[in-house]
């Protein structure tokens, strides 16, 4: 029986190996390991929570479930965008925390193998090039590809599970 539980795992995980859901902000595009994601919404009302930093936005109730909203943009020093019935909220599950991520659009899931992922370029370590774990060569496109990790620090981890 154990065994058979390890096998649908390791499926599961194969079948999501290589699969990025892929976002805009701005005329940049953008994408995250599939694996992290565990649903999609629309934009909706936020509570704001004193004390944050800037790029968390507050809170919001998902079906019952408190789960903190981060504004991409604003995580990455970008201008405010005003949100529209395009803007989205990808909920992902990262350092065992369920968190909104704010962006203006998402667009498809896309298979990008590793061949087709180079490292950033090593520019500058404290642009938002840190949330970028590698670039994905999709045709004549490329995406960025964050490192959802590092999208929370270990404060915010920290302060987000005392919500």
């Amino acid at each position: 029986m154990a065994e058979l539980l390890e096998e649908i795992d390791v499926t599961e995980e194969d079948s999501q190996k290589d699969k990025f859901l892929t976002f805009s902000l701005g005329k940049e595009f953008y994408g995250v390991e599939i694996i992290y994601v565990t649903e999609i919404i629309g934009i909706q009302p936020i509570t704001e929570v004193p004390e944050l930093p800037v790029y968390i936005k507050g809170i919001i109730n998902l079906r019952g479930k408190i789960i903190p909203v981060m504004d991409v943009r604003l995580r990455f020093k970008k201008e405010a965008n005003d949100y529209n019935d395009r803007t989205c909220i990808i909920v992902i599950d990262v350092k065992e925390i369920s968190i909104g991520l704010i962006v203006d659009a998402v667009s498809d899931v896309l298979d990008i193998s590793s061949q087709d992922i180079v490292p950033p370029p090593d520019v500058n370590v404290n642009s938002h090039n840190r949330f970028i774990k590698g670039i994905g060569k999709v045709g004549n496109d490329v995406k960025l590809l964050l490192d959802c990790e590092k999208l929370i620090s270990d404060d915010d981890a920290q302060s987000l599970t005392n919500i």
